[in-house]
């Protein structure tokens, strides 16, 4: 998978890199668990690897003892949870999820050095040439010819070789020696999308087309849904649907809100509106009346979200008579085969896809 392995024998080494590396993920084996509760923890807390996905490896256990085990790790930070003996063809589909939020992350955060003009629009004081010397996806570095901007404007541009104008709110974010640094605010979904592939083509080549990560969708609701996967990406994962049957196709935001390791996740939708309502009713309605049809499917992750508004809106957020929501909220911690039992019992209340 094209990955690179740094390994550490003992805990001082590992402390010691965690402390003075970056890496894109981090593997503890979890056999003695002092030492692992040490590295999960750095893991976490260290400045350079706070973003870095964990991944456990975790002793055999059976029954209440393995969810146990399962809800610790997760506890102290893992994000993907193996279990010992360790098996090819399990290891290898959790790591297609570990390897695309690798490369979303390296996405995310580079630079792609650029000349292009851009207008930044002050309230009041007309409008200003500028010229970018980088671009990415949340922002970008400018350099002015005369004067220092406000703290906060509208700005556009048109991505090169497309006819794709960017508009949005910009805020600096730093500033010297005559450039600027500028973070994007309030960007569409559509035209934040079209600048996220613009930035992966550059980066990335053909490879900015790789597969999605394979799911099948067995449940949905109008505000959430369930999706069978080996690749399950973690709990406040933001992910990028898209489901398609016959013509008609559906674009949708969601967030990861329970995952069971090499079985499947359940995903809250992350725009409430009338309208995106109105789409997935009639994206049920046309499934319903579809016999045997099986929805496409693509699943692409976008990021971990561990902000504080990621936890506390899935504490008061949910639509009020959504069977499949308030099945993730009131049974979370449920073993996978307990879960999928509850998720069969309720099925009549919501659709059931090619299950």
């Amino acid at each position: 998978m094209e990955i690179g392995i740094e390994h550490c024998a003992n805990t001082d080494s590992a402390v010691q890199k965690l402390t003075r590396q970056r890496f894109e993920a981090v593997i503890v084996d979890c056999t003695t668990p002092h030492i692992a509760s040490t590295m999960l923890k750095g893991a976490r807390s260290s400045p350079v690897n706070k973003r870095a996905i964990v991944v456990s490896v975790l002793e055999a256990q059976t029954g209440g003892e393995s969810q146990g085990a399962l809800k610790d790790a997760f506890a102290l930070g893992a994000h993907f949870v193996l279990f010992k003996p360790i098996s090819l063809e399990r290891t290898r589909a959790s790591f297609r999820a570990v390897k695309a939020l690798m490369k979303r992350e390296r996405r995310r955060h580079a630079r792609i050095p650029i000349e292009l003009p851009v207008e930044l629009k002050f309230d009041g004081h007309g409008t200003v040439e500028a010229t970018t010397t980088d671009l990415g996806e949340n922002g970008m570095a400018v350099r002015l010819r005369d004067r220092k901007p406000q703290s906060s404007f509208e700005l556009g541009f048109t991505l090169p070789g497309t006819f794709t104008r960017i508009e949005c709110r910009g805020e600096v974010a730093w500033e010297g020696n005559r450039i600027l640094g500028i973070r994007f605010g309030d960007l569409a979904p559509e035209p934040a999308q079209e600048l996220k592939q613009w930035i992966a083509r550059q980066l990335m080549g053909s490879d900015a087309d790789e597969p999605a990560v394979g799911c099948k969708l067995t449940d949905l609701s109008l505000g959430a849904c369930y999706l069978q996967t080996e690749s399950p990406f973690p709990v406040r994962t933001r992910l990028q649907l898209m489901m398609k049957v016959h013509s008609l196709g559906l674009q949708i935001e969601g967030i990861v809100r329970l995952m069971h390791p090499g079985t499947g996740m359940g995903v809250e939708f992350t725009r409430h509106t009338a309208a995106q309502k109105a789409r997935v009713e009639e994206f049920i309605q046309t499934l319903v009346h579809s016999s045997g049809a099986v929805p496409d499917l693509e699943v692409r992750p976008d990021s971990i979200d561990n902000s504080s508004g990621a936890y506390s809106s899935w504490q008061i957020s949910g639509e009020r008579g959504d069977p499949l929501l308030s099945l993730f909220r009131n049974k979370t911690d449920l073993p996978a085969d307990l879960f999928h039992t509850e998720l069969r019992k309720q099925r009549g209340a919501q659709v059931e896809v090619g299950a």
